[in-house]
């Protein structure tokens, strides 16, 4: 790994961030996947200290959360008896949250669609706002939410539920199209939730970001992760360009500006300092 220099190094990761496969990046760069593959395990590791130390105790009113699934390995459905006893296999989901004001985000956590994940990622979001105060915060209707916002934030949270409720339509044979949203349902959960403020809007456009900007997201093709740490690599590398590198479209800075976090638009030389040895 020392062996690559740190031009080619930023090469690998600015196409890497841009969308790009694995074997593209290795045409593109005359780099072994195998080679590429490690640094961006090494890279994302760094990202994920460089997340924990930098974004906290930062001001927040309005929060945003939602989750997007994908697979490692194989899909769910798919596992075998043996494989499904792994966690690590199967269908993932990636629980992203946003400021709604900033559009920073400062935590993702990845894994099963359960309670005892809910739990965690909303464990870990309240130790993110340590000190700041009362927020606002709107999730889909995921009932293991309502339980964990309230053991870990109790009555200090203005807290609503945006239900979507869909109509399935018929593509035709051979085709693949999503389903519709045909109705919006506001749930007050706890406090005074304006109502104005209560949309995952911002998370859920993140999503589509999500899913353009990492190969493994990409819909309907043969890109996937093969291993839950390379998964959670490239999630940390996404998320660390994405609020210290890359300028927000209506911001005209990046996310970690706008929060007040940093003061400048970070290179990839910073970043490269906290590439795990």
């Amino acid at each position: 790994m020392n062996c690559i220099s740190t031009k080619r190094k930023e090469q690998i990761l600015s196409a890497l961030v841009e969308g790009c496969s694995i074997r593209s990046v290795e045409r593109m760069t005359n780099t072994h996947r195998d080679t590429i593959m490690r640094l961006l395990v090494r890279v994302g590791k760094g990202c994920q200290h460089l997340l924990n130390d930098n974004v906290k105790n930062f001001h927040c009113n309005v929060m945003q959360v939602d989750e997007i699934w994908t697979f490692v390995k194989k899909k769910e459905k798919k596992l075998t008896s043996n494989e499904k006893i792994n966690s690590d296999y199967g269908d993932q989901y990636v629980f992203v949250a946003l400021d709604a004001d900033t559009k920073l985000i400062p935590l993702f956590t990845v894994g099963k669609r359960d309670p005892l994940t809910t739990h965690r990622f909303i464990k870990e979001l309240h130790k993110k706002l340590g000190g700041n105060g009362r927020i606002q915060l709107t999730t889909d209707g995921f009932t293991p939410y309502i339980t964990a916002v309230e053991n870990i934030f109790g009555a200090d949270i203005d807290y609503a539920q945006l239900v979507k409720i869909y109509s399935s339509e018929n593509p035709g044979p051979g085709r693949y199209a999503p389903p519709r949203v045909s109705e919006l349902v506001f749930k007050r959960i706890n406090g005074t939730p304006n109502e104005r403020h209560i949309s995952t809007s911002y998370v859920e456009r993140q999503n589509l970001t999500m899913r353009m900007q990492m190969r493994r997201f990409t819909r309907l093709t043969n890109a996937f992760s093969k291993k839950l740490e390379n998964l959670k690599a490239a999630l940390a590398l996404h998320f660390a360009h994405y609020n210290f590198m890359r300028i927000h479209g209506s911001l005209r800075v990046t996310p970690a500006m706008q929060a007040k976090i940093t003061d400048h638009i970070w290179t990839w030389k910073e970043l490269l300092a906290y590439e795990v040895n």
